[in-house]
Parts: C-alpha cells; structure tokens; sequence
C-alpha cells in the first residue's frame, strides 16, 4: 500500500471529522479517495465554487451555503471540497467550517476532506482540522507508471541499467509531472543514462523556477577544477555513491549536509558547485535575500514553501550560501530570524534523508552553536588561504583554462609572488593578463602575470585581522579542507 492510501485511510478510520489534505495531486488524491470509499460502501460528493455542491443546487457555489447543505440534509460518505484554500480565511466560511466540524463528530460515517494545493489553515480552525500532507509517488508507484507508458508505448524504452537511477531521479516530481517527462524521455531513440537523467532535471529544474526564491544551479564544475582542498574533495568523492538505490537498499547513512567555512575567494562556492556534477543529482541555491523581500508573502511562509518545494525535487542538493546572513545573530547576539531559524533546525532534523544541505560562511562567528552542533551538518570545513603547493595547482588550472603554454612560466616564482593569495584573487590576476595581452592581439605570457600581480593587493594584506580571528576560531572547531591545514585535532 502507498503512503498515501495509508495516510487517507488512517483519517477516515480515526473519525477526523475535518481532514485537510494539502497536495497539488488533485486527479491522484481523488483517486485513492474513490478506492477507499468502494471498499468501505460510501458515496463520494465533490464541491467546487465552479459546479457547486455534487447533487444540489446552483446556490451551493458559494461555499457556506455548501457547508450548511451538507449539515441540512445530514449528507454522509466522503466529501471533497476543491480548492477551498482561498475563501478559508473569510470569517462566514470559518464559521461554517466549524459547525461542520461539530455536527461531524455525531456522523462517524462522514468524512469532509478540504482538497488543496496550498498549505493555508486558518489559526482558529487548526485544534479541529487533521492536516494531511500527502507525499509525491514513491518508488514502486514511480515503477508502475513507467511499466504503465512503457506497455501502452512500445516504442518507448529505458535501458535497464539505467531504470534505478531514473526511477531515483523521478522521485519528488507528481504523477502528471513523471508522465510527462517518461514521454519526453523515452521518445529519445537510444538514449544514453546521462540524457535521460539530464530530462528529468530540466524538469525539476522547471519545477523549481516557478518559486521565485530557487536557483537552479547546473551541473558544469568538475571536481578537478578545484585546486586544492584535498580534504574536502576526498570527503565528497568517498560519498559520492550514497545517493543511490544500492546504498538505501544497504541502509547505508546518506549523508545530511556539510558546512564550509573561511576566508573569502578561497573555493568555497565553487566546492558547492562540484557536488552536483560529482554526485550527478541536481543542485538548489536558496536565494535568502527573496525570502526576506516579502515578494512571497511573510518570510516564514516563503521559506516553508522553499523547503517544501526543495522536497518535492528531491533527490537534491540544497545550497545555502553565507547563511550568516539568514540565520545567524546581529551584532546584539540576537536571531536574525528566530521563527526561520527554528522551523529550519528543526526541518535539518526531520527532512527527507535524499536531500544534502551545502552551506557556506564568511563569518562563522555569527551562526549560533545550535547549528554546529555535531548531528546538524557532517562536517563542518575550514578553508583557508592556499598553501605554495595549492597556489601552483590553482595557476595550472586557470592558465591551462585561458590557454597559456605552461612551459614558458616559472610556477616557483609564482607560487612566492602570490604569498598570501586566495584562488579567487588568483584567477582574477590570470583573466587580467590575459585580458591585457589580447588587447595587444598577442599570446600572455610570465610577464603579463608578474606585472597584473605587482598591481593587486592581496585580501591578506587589508583584512589580516579578522583572517588571524578566523583562523584561531577554527582551529579547535572545524576540520581543515586542506591536507596542507591545521587544527586542534591534527597538530602538524
């Protein structure tokens, strides 16, 4: 039995006599409803304010004249009202609600289901409504529609040993969306594993867009863009497999998050970024700033519809950049937002376990010690700034990517000239050599370099004391990203 049909037919055996379901499945819902309503012997009336009361009256349109004849005529079975969401907030439909509420506790026969795509119960009405928040097809659901278009399309093929990782992909998209995307998908003639999965995620990419305050953010850095940070990069390529079916079916623990923390321009956002090329699932940035605009209503009904939205995608990988400024203390030591910080603590303990949480920080003394605490986040890295070996390896990458000739740099000289430098302030100093070099239609060259690098002035050098205050916060608290780092754990 699916999760849902458990969940509906736990409503109807617990007599609520108000049962909210909150899902955009409208044709899905009514359809698990209609099965546990033939096997039970009841009828099912259906309301919209288009139609009206199923078997009454045009008057029934209006939806406390719809109530008050459900009351009237003692109606019983299982009775859906559509959409019903944007008239609750009105008082007379509050009211009607709560007389059908108390004239349900003597009908154990009737249950009144308020059918939504949106998550709006009325603060009055919430002690007498049982709210049901019906999950997205799980895997053997998501089996059967592909076995379900695949037969009625024999045209249609996925390869077999690509069936797991689509049928995982498929995974937090509604029944009409796998659809949808199984047509799409299996018209490709031969396609490879990557194409299809690529199909999906323009899907949930789709999905995501519609929220206004999700990012999607694709996947194009490889790992071996990264200069540096072995640490992190060893930590991310030995999870690399757990979000797969081998590793659910294994019960092996899938991985809840990784915070990195440290100097600005050290690869950070660009560590966040290799995940989801790494771990080939797609990646979310969380724009905070849209949360807190008000464009989407209170900031705490916009980060619940973005955590909500972030699950319907899932398997995912959530980004959360400098969340200092979201959820950490003002310089009073006060919550930024105790009411998002608190929903969001308590969604890190309890969301589904196919979602990763990739969180980054400037100023890791702003986050309270409630979200460092160990449980919250895997691992919590430092990066700091680049040691000689890590600044050789971050020349190779950005001079290789610009087309240099690496033979004709001097990398020692390099590495002592960029003492003290971040990868970004690096990659910056290739671009403007090479940018100054085409301006005098000619190949760059060491001396481009040495002259860009002559004129910049290092993060180092103007904020070297909140650096130092960086550095000895964690020591003690974090595991460095680098193998060339040091901590109060791994004295070298």
């Amino acid at each position: 039995m699916s999760k849902m049909m458990e969940q509906l037919r736990s409503a109807i055996l617990g007599r609520s006599p108000l049962v909210y379901i909150y899902s955009p499945e409208e044709e899905r819902i009514m359809r698990g409803i209609r099965s546990l309503a033939e096997e039970q012997s009841q009828n099912v009336v259906t309301w919209s304010c288009v139609l009206g009361l199923e078997g009454a009256g045009p008057e029934t349109n209006d939806p406390v004249e719809a109530i008050m004849t459900i009351i009237r005529q003692g109606l019983t079975g299982m009775i859906v009202c559509k959409d019903l969401a944007p008239f609750l907030h009105e008082p007379r439909v509050e009211r009607a609600l709560r007389e059908a509420y108390y004239d349900g506790r003597t009908k154990p026969e009737r249950t009144l289901f308020l059918l939504c795509a949106e998550l709006n119960v009325p603060e009055s009405l919430k002690k007498e409504v049982h709210v049901l928040e019906i999950p997205t097809p799980g895997e053997d659901e998501i089996l059967a529609l592909i076995h379900e278009v695949s037969t009625a399309n024999p045209d249609y093929t996925i390869p077999e040993e690509a069936l797991r990782e689509v049928t995982l992909a498929l995974r937090g998209l509604t029944e009409n969306e796998i659809g949808y995307v199984l047509h799409r998908v299996c018209r490709l003639q031969d396609a490879t594993k990557d194409q299809l999965l690529d199909e999906i995620f323009a899907e949930k990419k789709s999905i995501v867009k519609k929220s206004g305050f999700l990012e999607f953010s694709p996947p194009r850095w490889a790992i071996d863009g990264l200069g540096g940070l072995d640490n992190l990069k060893q930590w991310l390529i030995r999870r690399q497999h757990m979000f797969s079916h081998e590793a659910l079916a294994a019960g092996v623990p899938i991985p809840k998050g990784l915070l990195m923390m440290g100097v600005s321009g050290c690869g950070k956002s660009l560590a966040v970024k290799t995940i989801s090329s790494l771990w080939n699932i797609p990646m979310f940035r969380l724009e905070m700033n849209l949360v807190f605009s008000g464009m989407y209503g209170t900031p705490e009904e916009a980060f619940h519809r973005a955590l909500t939205t972030i699950e319907a995608v899932a398997p995912a990988v959530l980004w959360i950049d400098e969340i200092e400024n979201a959820l950490g203390l003002d310089e009073s030591g006060q919550k930024i937002a105790s009411h998002i910080f608190s929903s969001f603590l308590t969604w890190m303990q309890e969301k589904p376990p196919l979602i990763f949480i990739a969180a980054t920080a400037n100023k890791i003394q702003a986050l309270p010690a409630e979200v460092l605490r160990k449980g919250r986040f895997d691992e919590v890295f430092f990066c700091d700034l680049p040691a000689p070996q890590e600044r050789d390896e971050i020349l190779r990458i950005h001079l290789t990517r610009n087309g240099a000739n690496l033979e004709e740099f001097d990398f020692k000289m390099l590495q002592i000239m960029t003492e003290g430098w971040n990868g970004a302030e690096i990659e910056q100093a290739v671009i403007s050599a090479r940018t100054e070099a085409f301006y005098e239609n000619r190949a760059f060259n060491q001396r481009d370099l040495t002259n860009v690098i002559g004129r910049i002035v290092p993060l180092s050098d103007t904020m070297e004391q909140q650096i130092k205050a960086i550095r000895s916060w964690a020591f003690s608290r974090a595991t460095p990203a680098s193998k060339f780092g040091k901590s109060a754990a791994r004295r070298v």
